[in-house]
Formats: structure tokens, sequence, C-alpha cells
């Protein structure tokens, strides 16, 4: 059976959408550490940790999350987008790209901020903008 990113990937399951290719896909996370917080995930790998990737979807993996993380910098004020990969709560892969004021910011023990609908779209959309211009 599919994980649930694999689905959202999928498109069986909706998501707030901030970049994707072949291989890639970049959505907000939807219980986020901040405004613009982003998973980054594999499309067609569902094993749940990180160093058990083949070496070229480990590479792209981070080269499209660096994409995105620049693209995160540009759309949503921030002083660095913080990266952490726990992997603990999905059986599949994935990196948090979580915009940062301070190293406060990327704990995942605090209390959540909580955004709107409308308001995830309109980031989700400011971030795919920064992604498609770059």
């Amino acid at each position: 059976m599919a994980t649930i990113f694999t689905r959202i990937a999928n498109g069986e399951i909706p998501s707030y959408k901030v970049a994707e290719n072949d291989d890639f896909y970049a959505f907000l996370d939807i219980n986020p550490l901040a405004q613009g917080h982003t998973l980054v995930i594999p499309k067609h790998v569902e094993d749940d940790y990180i160093f058990h990737l083949d070496p070229e979807t480990y590479r792209g993996l981070w080269d499209f999350a660096g994409e995105v993380a620049q693209a995160i910098r540009k759309a949503i004020p921030c002083k660095r987008v913080g990266v952490a990969v726990l992997g603990m709560e999905v059986p599949h892969t994935h990196i948090h790209l979580v915009p940062l004021q301070s190293e406060g910011d990327l704990d995942f023990r605090k209390q959540r901020p909580q955004f709107t609908p409308e308001q995830q779209a309109q980031t989700a959309a400011a971030i795919r903008k920064a992604y498609e211009e770059r």
C-alpha cells in the first residue's frame, strides 16, 4: 500500500504544492512550525530512511530541496531556511525545510502556529512562483 506522501505526490490526496519535477515533490506541511514549512519527498521511493536511498536519488533529493529552499527564502521573509530529516512520523523519506528567524524555530516540540486554508494557498503560490522564476 502506498504511503500518504506517495498518495499526495500522485494527486490522490490534496496538498499545497510548492514545486515538482519528474522525481521529487514539495508541499506545505499541514502542521507547520512556521509559515512556509515545506516537505520535500522522492516520488518513486517509499523507504523511510534517507540513508537507504540510492546515490542518484539521494543527491537529486538534496539538489531539489536546495532549489526549493532558495524559493522559500525568496517568498517568505526569514534569516535562513532550516533543514531537518527526522523520518519518524511518516514511513517515507522526507526533508523538512523551515523558514527561520532563530534556531528555536526548528523545535518540533513547540506549539505550532495555525494558518487558514487561504493563507496556506497564498503561501504555496508565493513559493511556487519563486521556484518557477529561478
